[in-house]
C-alpha cells in the first residue's frame, strides 16, 4: 500500500507553516501543497483536496467551510484546524485525551475537527471535573488566558516582529465585547450549563499559553476540596487510551511548591502541563494548564491527529 497524500490547504498561515515543518521528510506519507500561484485558484484547490488521502485546513473558517464543500470524493477525510466545525455533532472534536476512547473516534473519523488554543486548555482542566460531578454543570466559571502573540496570526506577528515591534504592547487584554468564538465550543465539550466567562490576552513572547480557573470551594458539593480536584484529573489523564499522551498532572505536592506559572515553559513541544494550587484557608482553587499555542493547542494537535487517522489506513 501506497504511503497516503496528506494535503495542506493554507499553508502559508502560522499553523500551517509549522504543520509542513513537522511533516517535510516524512517517508509515511506524501506531503501534498500547492504553488504560490495556484493557491487561489479553486480549480487547483478542488482538484488537490479531492486526489489526496487527508486534507488539513489551515484556513479562516468561511475558506474551510468553502473547502470541505468542494470536496466530493467520498474516501478525502479532513483535520480541520480553524472553528469552523469544532461545535458540529457530525464533526469528531480532535482532543484524543479529552475522553475514553476519543483517540479512537479520532481514528476512525472522516470529518476531525482541531481544538482552538484555548478551549484546549480550559477542556483539558474542566471536562474530566464537570463528568465526574465535582464541579457542577451550572457552576459561574470565568476563564482568563493570556497567549504568545503568534496565536492572533500573521498580522499579530508583523505587529511584534515588524518595524514597528518597538512599539507593540507589552501585555493587551482583548475580546472585551465579551463576545469571543471560543466559550460556546469550551461548553458543549465540557459539558457546562452555561457559556462560561472567558478573557483573552496576548503577551509580548511568541508562543506559549497560561491558562487560569478559579473555583470556590463553598460553590461545591460537600467534600469536594483541591486534593479530590487533583485526583480526578490525574486518574482521567494516567488512564488516557490516547497512544502518546500529551497531557501532564503536576502531582500537588510539587504544586505547593510552585511560585509561577511561565506561559513558555513548554513552547517547543506538544505537551500540555496541568496543576491545582489550594490555598485550604480561604477556600480557593486556582486550576492552571501551560502549554504551546503552536503545539498541543495547534499544529502539535493537528499531526497528533493525522498520526492517529494514518494508523487506521
Amino acid at each position: 500500500m501506497s504511503a497516503p497524500v496528506v494535503f495542506i490547504d493554507g499553508d502559508q498561515g502560522t499553523t500551517g507553516l509549522q504543520i509542513h515543518e513537522r511533516l517535510r521528510g516524512r517517508t509515511d506519507l506524501q506531503l501534498s501543497t500547492l504553488a504560490a500561484a495556484d493557491r487561489k485558484d479553486p480549480r487547483q484547490r478542488e482538484q488537490a483536496l479531492n486526489a489526496c488521502d487527508i486534507a488539513i485546513l489551515c484556513l479562516p473558517d468561511a475558506a474551510a467551510r468553502e473547502a470541505v464543500s468542494m470536496i466530493a470524493n467520498p474516501k478525502v477525510r479532513v483535520i480541520d484546524a480553524s472553528s469552523a466545525h469544532r461545535t458540529r455533532p457530525d464533526w469528531t472534536y480532535g482532543f484524543p485525551e479529552m475522553a475514553t476512547g476519543q483517540a479512537q473516534r479520532i481514528a476512525d473519523a472522516h470529518r476531525v475537527t482541531n481544538p482552538g488554543c484555548y478551549p484546549t486548555g480550559a477542556i483539558g482542566l474542566l471536562r474530566p471535573l464537570v463528568q465526574a460531578g465535582l464541579v457542577p454543570r451550572d457552576y459561574p466559571l470565568s476563564i482568563h488566558a493570556v497567549s504568545g502573540y503568534s496565536g492572533g496570526g500573521r498580522a499579530a506577528v508583523d505587529v511584534y516582529e515588524g518595524p514597528n515591534a518597538s512599539q507593540a504592547l507589552p501585555y493587551q487584554t482583548y475580546g472585551l465585547a465579551l463576545a469571543h468564538k471560543h466559550p460556546p465550543e469550551i461548553q458543549l465539550h465540557t459539558g457546562l450549563a452555561h457559556r462560561p466567562f472567558f478573557v483573552p490576552a496576548y503577551g509580548a513572547f511568541r508562543q506559549g499559553i497560561v491558562l487560569t480557573v478559579p473555583l470556590e470551594l463553598r460553590l461545591l458539593a460537600r467534600g469536594v476540596d483541591g486534593a479530590t480536584l487533583h485526583d480526578c484529573l490525574a486518574t482521567h489523564y494516567a488512564a488516557s487510551d490516547a497512544e502518546t499522551t500529551h497531557v501532564q498532572v503536576v502531582p500537588l505536592e510539587a504544586s505547593r511548591s510552585m511560585t509561577h506559572l511561565d506561559p513558555q515553559a513548554l513552547s517547543g513541544t506538544d505537551d500540555m502541563r496541568l496543576a491545582v494550587f489550594v490555598n485550604e484557608e480561604h477556600g480557593h482553587v486556582l486550576l492552571a494548564a501551560v502549554f504551546d499555542n503552536l503545539g498541543k493547542g495547534a499544529s502539535g494537535a493537528a499531526v497528533q491527529n493525522l498520526n492517529l487517522m494514518i494508523e487506521r489506513m
